[in-house]
């Protein structure tokens, strides 16, 4: 099981089905309460703003019902529907709800259906952490005839000529030339590991030096951020900045 707890909003219109729900998710160790909200609408502008994992739904609200809210969630937030009326099961299901309260529900009932998120929460997040753990450390190229085993830690930055790329590499003063598209090799390659900044030119993040305005210095080698690369760029700087 995730030792990471799982964030959740409640929506509901009832002040009293509110609060009991709120009551329980504080009880409840591994679930974190970001807000409580009287509507859709309310919940819609919050979770702009700050998504979570989970939302405990009601369903017959005014302006916005629970059912039609649930299409318009992100797919990484999940929903648990509470509700009075159980002829809404069967579209709770189709909408791919991890479960189905029917009020009054205690607290024991409530237990069941925040573990079977948390268990869902897991078994996802493992996955993508598998997934991490298995990504590739090294690429093939053909290279004068031969097959050449690149490992990626080891790459500095690849240069686009056309039909052909140079892969410059550390501690080798001359480039591995071989016949592909830069296009081609951005799709292989991590993109946690390696950006596009230039028409010519995919930079391994983990070897830039310095930035300096729109460029880059890679091993004493100076790359410019194209003006179409750059918001990407950026953003990439900002997520990865300390600023004191």
């Amino acid at each position: 099981m995730s030792n990471q707890k799982l964030t959740c909003v409640i929506v509901d219109d009832e002040p009293m089905a509110r609060s009991m729900v709120e009551a329980y998710v504080n009880k409840t160790p591994f679930l974190v309460l970001k807000k409580t909200c009287k509507n859709a609408i309310e919940a819609m502008e919050f979770l702009k703003e700050e998504p979570v994992d989970l939302l405990f739904l009601d369903i017959q609200m005014p302006d916005l019902t629970g059912i039609e809210f649930s299409k318009m969630l992100p797919k990484d937030t999940r929903v648990i529907f509470t509700t009075a009326f159980n002829q809404y099961a069967v579209e709770g299901f189709k909408v791919e709800a991890l479960d189905y309260l029917l009020k009054p529900f205690d607290y024991a009932e409530f237990l069941a259906a925040a573990d079977k998120a948390n268990k869902w929460f897991a078994l996802v997040r493992g996955k993508q952490q598998s997934l991490l753990s298995e990504e590739k450390e090294f690429l093939f190229v053909k290279s004068e005839y031969k097959q050449l085993r690149i490992k990626l830690a080891d790459v500095l930055y690849f240069e686009g000529l056309k039909d052909y790329i140079k892969i410059w590499l550390k501690d080798n003063p001359k480039p591995v030339l071989t016949l592909m598209s830069l296009k081609t090799l951005e799709d292989e390659l991590p993109a946690n590991k390696f950006m596009r900044v230039h028409r010519s030119f995919i930079v391994s993040l983990d070897n830039v030096d310095v930035i300096e305005r729109s460029q880059i210095l890679i091993n004493k080698q100076r790359i410019t951020v194209s003006e179409q690369y750059k918001p990407k760029f950026l953003e990439f700087i900002n997520k990865n900045s300390f600023n004191a």
